[in-house]
């Protein structure tokens, strides 16, 4: 039967992991289709795993050796990665990143690699889908699939297939993956973003593909939900301050977020300065009555609660990291120790 995938080529399955024991026998049990479909190898790189993961990875693996436990003492996701590859990448023509907390179709890999055949791209990414179980999940989720937590993303919105700059990674080939570095493991959050960067700049091409996508599941609570977006801002800026680039406008609005509340503090000498605020908050919330109202989604005025922590969040951490960044420089990205082709 002809399944459209290159039977050439092969690919290493990496899924980073952290303490992840009830989701990792379900995920691994998933990509069992791929792994005899693209002649593929699953390495699972832990970051210290403390519950029972490392068990029943090691359990999973003696059931079939094409599963493999790395260990990673770095912890970090994109050091993962990059040891993965820097052990196992030479075998192999992609690789395929999965992440441990997310849910994905039964074909997601395989239908990575015909998209990959099918437009000669060095990286596919993906669309995510935000779902949520809990209330305050549902809301960041709604907040996170809206323009008002995600400012038009086209990989959190989704699109049609074309050519991108960025979007959620998925797939890369292993050569173009090397032959700029890999990714930078002075960044914790926003690691993607920057080696997209690296990628584009280089001449490799970036394929966001609509044929499949991945769910992600949102922080559960305020205060996981907020060190989550500061981190994503804290990425954001040293990716900037990296690559000496300007920022999108739709991430220069959030950029807005911490000054004008500072700024609000002015309001003992002049009542105008809490103006901005002001219409930062009724604007957000407005937002989501009109989700509530318009999409009847009885989670909107909460998704506007979500948003508001996302935006200030990521404000936060934005100018921490410019303060902080007197003094110390960029930190030149790590290599895999791969020579380039």
């Amino acid at each position: 039967m002809k399944t459209g995938i290159p039977m050439d080529k092969r690919c290493l399955i990496v899924i980073p992991c952290l303490n992840e024991e009830k989701h990792i026998g379900p995920l691994i049990a998933k990509l069992g289709p791929a792994l005899d479909e693209l002649d593929a190898r699953i390495v699972v790189a832990d970051g210290g795993s403390t519950d029972k993961t490392r068990d029943i990875v090691r359990d999973i693996a003696v059931a079939d050796p094409r599963v493999l436990l790395l260990n990673n003492p770095k912890r970090l996701q994109s050091a993962a990665i990059n040891l993965a590859i820097e052990t196992f990448g030479d075998d192999y023509d992609y690789f395929i990143r999965i992440d441990a907390h997310g849910d994905y179709p039964d074909d997601y890999c395989q239908t990575l690699v015909r998209e990959a055949g099918a437009t000669g791209a060095d990286s596919v990414v993906v669309a995510m889908r935000t779902m949520g179980f809990s209330a305050f999940q549902k809301a960041t989720a709604v907040a996170q699939n809206s323009k008002l937590g995600n400012g038009g993303s086209k990989h959190r919105e989704g699109a049609k297939g074309h050519w991108a700059d960025h979007g959620h990674h998925a797939l890369m080939r292993i050569a173009a993956f090397r032959a700029i570095g890999g990714y930078d493991e002075t960044f914790s959050h926003n690691e993607d973003a920057e080696l997209d960067y690296r990628l584009r700049k280089a001449g490799y091409r970036i394929w966001l593909t609509d044929k499949t996508a991945m769910t992600y599941y949102p922080r559960a609570s305020i205060p996981t939900l907020f060190r989550q977006y500061l981190g994503y801002g804290r990425g954001r800026a040293r990716n900037i301050l990296k690559h000496r680039s300007m920022p999108s406008i739709r991430q220069m609005l959030p950029l807005a977020v911490v000054p004008i509340f500072v700024g609000a503090f002015l309001a003992i000498l002049n009542w105008i300065a809490v103006i901005p605020v002001g219409l930062w908050a009724f604007a957000c919330v407005a937002y989501g009555f009109w989700i509530a109202l318009g999409e009847r989604n009885p989670y909107g005025p909460l998704a506007a609660i979500s948003a508001m922590v996302m935006h200030f969040a990521w404000s936060m951490g934005f100018w921490m990291e410019v303060l902080s960044f007197r003094g110390r420089g960029v930190v030149p990205a790590h290599r895999t120790g791969s020579a380039a082709p």
